[in-house]
């Protein structure tokens, strides 16, 4: 008997037309064509594939598995001072000297060589860069902070400033890496796409983890929130909150051709439907998370205008937070948590707004009045709500800026700005169990290198874990035959930061 897929080998032409329907016949009744994963499974009554189920076979949390919700709330290893992370991005880098960390020397030798050493960085610079900024000392704790960010320093005595923070490298790609997913080369999930994963969310009806930015994407775009191998339903979902219209908001939220109760409806067919078609394929867990969105998607529908809808806010929140787009998406981060989301990510805008390279000075200046206003009002907002002590804030950027002024790349031009330094910087915490009013660390007496208890991004991380209850060596997933976790095989819980 000739085989079924002989089509083309028959000893007479045939017409094209009739080759093709040949061909069509042969593909429909020789079976579906399988992946190769489905390939093993199906071959030698299926033990080709244990080996590989074993390496790929995905880790769902008990309580997810049992109620078929991802996002099924979980406990965590013990309990935890925080509930929600929100994590106010400044994106670029901004300068510690010129924020949290002040060096007076630096105004001593403005303009001349330092008498260290200039550290490597990724461009040429010179002399001491004073800051033009002035400091002051404010609260009980006494914690200097820059004329910059006179709200925040309102509430300097719930903040936790750390000014001993190292990365490995002076590359924005690489250092957000680190700072978001716990590795600067290789890709790993984020930060918030392992909270919601070990913890769940607290309302099912919008995403546990929400990446804003203002006009587009910052560096390395989507990657910055993304779920890698952890199923993709905690990958973070993006918000453009330059938009104000709501169905701009959140694109195709939204439908004027079909009632709700038809919606309704439709999903639960096609529900049906999708399950079929993933018990063909071994739950494969991205055509799951996929099918899952569909879900979220719906019940987003009233959710999601609800928590957005800022206007919802007396006059006097409106007031506290201010105006522009960054006091639109702070407060709506707070709205967020306030409804039980685990993770709100919060970035300054597109691309790397605090990468001052030149006029550092009126650079600065101008995103510290777009965000200050706004943070100050988060931070009191949040407390006065008794919301705080079961959130975390943070603040800070992937790296931070050279004490040096960096060589301008045309002659003509005059030095202004910094470069990027990983060497030491300033990051801040408050809330969630951080104990506030203190300061953590330091750098050398111009800013350039940690010199006093330097606090690496895994140290970071795994604080941060611990606090939402996590021991950050056993929050695990098991991926290619390895257990991974956020701290790859680092880090260590800096206790001197809790309360």
């Amino acid at each position: 008997m000739a085989p079924r897929n002989n089509a083309t080998t028959s000893a007479s032409p045939l017409p094209d037309d009739r080759v093709a329907c040949r061909a069509a016949h042969a593909r429909s009744t020789a079976g579906p064509l399988f992946t190769r994963r489905e390939l093993l499974s199906r071959s030698g009554m299926g033990f080709a594939s244990l080996g590989l189920a074993t390496l790929m076979a995905p880790t769902v949390p008990a309580a997810a598995a049992s109620s078929g919700n991802p996002f099924a709330t979980r406990p965590p290893h013990f309990p935890g001072k925080a509930k929600h992370v929100i994590h106010l991005f400044m994106n670029g880098g901004p300068s510690q000297v010129d924020t949290f960390d002040p060096k007076p020397a630096l105004q001593k030798y403005h303009g001349q060589m330092l008498p260290t050493e200039n550290l490597q960085t990724e461009s040429m610079t010179a002399g001491a860069l004073g800051s033009p900024f002035k400091f002051r000392k404010h609260g009980q704790s006494g914690i200097e902070v820059s004329e910059l960010f006179p709200r925040i320093a309102e509430s300097i005595d719930d903040i936790c400033v750390i000014r001993s923070m190292v990365t490995e490298l002076p590359n924005h790609e690489p250092s957000l890496m680190m700072m978001n997913c716990g590795e600067s080369r290789l890709v790993r999930p984020s930060m918030g796409s392992w909270l919601t994963y070990g913890l769940g969310s607290e309302n099912e009806n919008l995403p546990g983890f929400l990446a804003m930015c203002p006009g587009g994407y910052p560096i390395k775009s989507v990657q910055n929130w993304q779920s890698a191998f952890l199923p993709g339903v905690y990958q973070g979902t993006y918000i453009d909150t330059k938009q104000t219209d709501i169905n701009k908001l959140i694109e195709y939220i939204n439908t004027q051709h079909v009632s709700r109760q038809d919606q309704r409806r439709q999903l639960d067919l096609l529900e049906l439907l999708n399950q079929n078609h993933l018990e063909r394929r071994n739950r494969e867990a991205e055509l799951e998370a996929r099918i899952q969105t569909f879900e979220l998607a719906y019940n987003m529908q009233l959710a999601a205008a609800d928590a957005f809808d800022i206007n919802q806010e007396p006059q006097s929140i409106l007031d506290m937070y201010g105006e522009g787009a960054q006091a639109r998406q702070i407060l709506m981060a707070r709205r967020l948590v306030e409804r039980g989301v685990r993770f709100v990510q919060v970035w300054h805008g597109p691309s790397q707004p605090w990468d001052n390279h030149q006029d550092l000075e009126g650079n600065h200046r101008q995103l510290a009045r777009e965000s200050d206003q706004a943070i100050g009002a988060l931070l009191r907002d949040l407390k006065n709500r008794g919301l705080l002590d079961e959130t975390l804030i943070i603040w800070g950027g992937e790296f931070g800026r050279t004490p040096t002024v960096q060589i301008p790349a045309t002659e003509n031009q005059t030095p202004t700005g910094r470069d990027h330094n990983p060497y030491g910087f300033s990051v801040w915490l408050a809330g969630g169990g951080v104990q506030g009013g203190q300061i953590y660390g330091a750098t050398d007496e111009f800013g350039f290198r940690a010199v006093e208890k330097p606090m690496q991004v895994h140290d970071l991380h795994a604080t941060i874990l611990h606090l939402m209850g996590f021991d950050h060596t056993q929050l695990t997933y098991r991926y290619a035959g390895r257990d991974f976790r956020l701290t790859n095989i680092f880090g260590q819980v800096i206790h001197d930061l809790l309360a």
